[in-house]
């Protein structure tokens, strides 16, 4: 098998802009995870800051008020739409300089649990300030402070826990109680209640500094020292070259067609490009409307079509700055047909990675698009709810723990269960592999539908769905949100449902494990002949969608 050499792109941070000479006017659309941040990136667009100007603040304000995903102490992707072009950046975290292939292996070569997940040695250096700086170096029209200024006013002062927030930190407060830091900020004696205030002071001081100075403090500078000081005094790995030498990467989209419509997102490190675009491919050599939406039938087909993809990225997906990674075939017009006849005639059943050739949930993603066409769909992350769950002292950052995201030992299953193989496993500077899927589909050369989801594992398949039910079944986004969704990634050999019928479920489980859990979180944009339309999934009830006239 001959493996062709690609370029990298990472995917988790989604952005799409198309430009003001394109004479496109229409109104603009803030799609986030939490109220708050909605209304800070609403306000910028009412002021006339472009899309670009809004994620920013929209992304800092996260970092505030959705402290379990939101942050400045992890990493992203991003890609967006411009002059009719697509344009990424990946910011995702990179493993420390002195990092080892098996720093959580004991000398018998087993894995040392948690120390990739709650510990000073799981988190890789973070990317998303130097992201975020870059993004508004390239494309914002408003000053880093203005944009800045209302995360640090929501640190500052405080904001009112919503009942979810209140309940998800005090499940937590085990975790926090692990760290000094964390405990002090996030933990409250007797437990948090609505409409508490959470104030963090620390976190507003940092975001203050890179208001004033850029990504310099983060990566040269005073925050820089406290993140190294803390670390130094706990035993973990950082060194200053760890963060003076970390470099975002401009990748080329990872672009593919389905029907009429191109779909775009980000290419390796980041394997939720590479999945969507050949469960697509794949899925074309059906007539889709010939199956009724969550029949048996349409069950086994995505259950199928999901499989091979997840398979193969267990074995051939990784950072391609270390693995040749075989983009090309993978999503392949022709691979995906010799997939679907397997599938047509029932050969399907028993799936493995490469049959034809010779990768918390705790993520959050945010859509938006302005009044010129100008779209971000951005997906960022700590990995697990509220990361490592270390606050490095005195500057109420939490940290990543995106580290468990590569391959401890090959065989050995992530935090979602992930398997990952040699392709994925530990060296320094390398990125870890994502789910991370934010996607544009662009129709006529505009954006058409601007989508992601938080989830781990079940990214993929959730934005994969939400793609099917838009443009093949037609359904309007608030539809398309809330239908039951399914998530099957070839290991563990499970089917995860939302709700089924019940002689759905009874043929089922004839044949498979099942298990019933919350699948995925959307934050969708699609263009409607009344203007561009914004949903906010329901199954968080923190999120919101404005819209601007």
């Amino acid at each position: 098998m001959k493996f062709l050499k690609t370029k990298m792109i990472f995917f988790t941070i989604f952005f799409v802009a198309c430009s003001e000479s394109n004479n496109f006017k229409d109104n603009g659309v803030v799609v986030t995870r939490h109220h708050l941040a909605s209304d800070v990136g609403a306000k910028i667009l009412k002021e006339g800051g472009n899309a670009f100007d809004s994620a920013i603040a929209v992304a800092f304000a996260l970092a505030v008020v959705n402290p379990s995903a939101g942050n400045l102490g992890g990493g992203g992707f991003v890609i967006y739409f411009k002059n009719n072009k697509f344009f990424t950046i990946d910011y995702r975290e990179k493993a420390p300089i002195r990092s080892s292939r098996d720093m959580y292996l004991n000398s018998e070569g087993d894995v040392l649990k948690g120390l990739s997940l709650e510990s000073y040695l799981a988190s890789g250096t973070p990317g998303t300030v130097a992201g975020l700086i870059q993004l508004h170096k390239d494309e914002a029209s408003m000053s880093l402070e203005k944009l800045i200024a209302p995360a640090i006013i929501l640190a500052t002062e405080g904001f009112q826990l919503s009942e979810f927030q209140a309940q998800y930190l005090n499940k937590y407060a085990k975790k926090f109680k692990k760290n000094r830091e964390a405990e002090k900020i996030f933990v409250k004696e007797g437990g948090w209640k609505k409409g508490d205030l959470l104030i963090q002071k620390d976190l507003a001081k940092s975001l203050s500094l890179i208001a004033k100075n850029g990504s310099k403090v983060f990566y040269d500078g005073d925050i820089t020292k406290k993140i190294l000081n803390d670390f130094k005094e706990n035993d973990g790995i950082f060194i200053k070259e760890d963060f003076l030498n970390y470099e975002i990467r401009k990748l080329e989209p990872l672009c593919g067609t389905y029907k009429s419509y191109k779909v775009c997102s980000m290419p390796p490190p980041s394997s939720g490009g590479v999945a969507i675009i050949q469960m697509l491919n794949i899925l074309e050599n059906f007539d889709v409307k010939n199956f009724s939406h969550s029949s048996l039938e349409y069950i086994y087909l995505l259950k199928n079509i999901m499989g091979f993809a997840y398979a193969d990225r267990s074995v051939f997906l990784g950072d391609p700055d270390y693995f040749n990674v075989p983009v090309d075939e993978l999503v392949s017009k022709d691979y995906a047909k010799k997939i679907a006849e397997k599938i047509k005639n029932k050969e399907a059943i028993k799936i493995q990675p490469g049959m034809l050739i010779e990768e918390s949930d705790e993520t959050t993603h945010f859509s938006i698009i302005d009044k010129w066409g100008n779209a971000v769909s951005n997906t960022y992350t700590l990995n697990g709810a509220y990361g490592s769950g270390i606050v490095a002292k005195g500057t109420g950052i939490l940290m990543n723990n995106e580290m468990d995201d590569f391959s401890q030992k090959p065989g050995y299953p992530n935090l979602y269960g992930l398997i990952g193989s040699v392709a994925n496993k530990i060296e320094p500077k390398k990125s870890p592999l994502s789910s991370m899927s934010p996607v544009i589909v662009s129709k006529d050369n505009m954006p058409y539908l601007i989508t992601g989801s938080p989830g781990g594992s079940t990214i993929i398949n959730s934005v994969f769905q939400e793609i099917i039910n838009v443009l093949d079944f037609e359904m309007s986004l608030e539809e398309s949100s809330n239908k039951n969704r399914i998530h099957y990634q070839w290991q563990p050999d499970i089917i995860f449902y939302e709700d089924l019928k019940p002689h759905v479920l009874e043929e089922l489980e004839y044949d498979f494990i099942l298990r019933k859990r919350k699948l995925g979180e959307i934050q969708s944009i699609l263009k409607t002949s009344e203007g561009y339309k914004g949903y906010s999934d329901l199954r968080r009830p923190d999120g919101k969608s404005i819209e601007i006239h």
